[in-house]
């Protein structure tokens, strides 16, 4: 009995080829000079020459897991805590704390930041910190108010306590949603932190700002082009992660090793 073979769909070996583009330009840019070179003037050069561009990827590529793991861990600690019955009271004052990053846009909070704590890394990891963060509580705080009543009634039902609900029912069944939220968090903060070159972060907004500056459409359409495929491919990463997550019978991820 033969057994269909499953051909991968266009979208697919697009996103296959950009990831391989990517990494051979990354890997060894100097190959696609001559064709970057046309948009070039007076014999500028047509690859960035004023730092390595893997280095600047991995350490934009850091940045963004950083802030956005940290506003995983506090967005997703509140949403806990606002959904429990003695933390109920708080849930206007955690909507107005997540919702900081949204109202101040990151330009604004660089400005302040960098007075207070200087240039680098640190102003740039708390403006995406603060906007990464309401994605992140919503979808959770959705995915915990939205649990199937049967489901809860019949963990109460078995004496479950209040936290072994959480870690055995709550969070495995709000998960896909939760990873949804960090899929919008984290690709957000992938674009956005290309500001924080401006306050001296080694980030890939280097590129686009020296060329900026230098009048070089070269280095400005390849510093873009490496943030924009590097947004589509983890997105598409952290979307089939979530899929996963809702095909997976929640009974399997909940279910008690012991």
């Amino acid at each position: 009995m033969t057994r269909a073979i499953a051909l991968p769909t266009p979208g697919r070996l697009l996103r296959l080829l950009a990831a391989l583009l990517l990494a051979a330009f990354l890997l060894r840019p100097s190959l696609f000079a001559p064709l970057l070179q046309p948009l070039t003037t007076n014999g500028a050069p047509a690859i960035y020459n004023q730092g390595d561009l893997l280095t600047l990827t991995l350490q934009h590529l850091q940045l963004v897991a950083m802030a956005t793991l940290a506003a995983a861990v506090v967005a997703v600690t509140m949403a806990i805590l606002v959904t429990r019955r003695f933390g109920a009271e708080f849930l206007p004052l955690s909507r107005s704390l997540v919702n900081i990053g949204q109202t101040f846009p990151p330009v604004a909070v660089l400005a302040l930041a960098v007075p207070a704590i200087g240039f680098g890394e640190a102003p740039t990891l708390i403006a995406l910190f603060l906007y990464g963060l309401l994605p992140i509580f919503e979808t959770t705080l959705t995915g915990l108010t939205t649990l199937p009543p049967a489901v809860m009634e019949a963990a109460r039902g078995v004496g479950m306590t209040g936290w072994q609900r959480l870690w055995r029912i709550e969070l495995p069944l709000a998960l896909p949603l939760m990873v949804a939220g960090l899929r919008l968090s984290a690709v957000i903060n992938l674009g956005t932190a290309t500001i924080g070159s401006t306050v001296g972060a080694r980030t890939l907004g280097e590129v686009i700002i020296a060329g900026l500056l230098s009048d070089n459409a070269a280095f400005v359409l390849q510093g873009g082009a490496i943030v924009a495929i590097l947004a589509v491919l983890l997105y598409d990463a952290l979307a089939f992660i979530e899929r996963r997550l809702v095909r997976t019978p929640a009974a399997a991820r909940s279910a008690d090793p012991a």
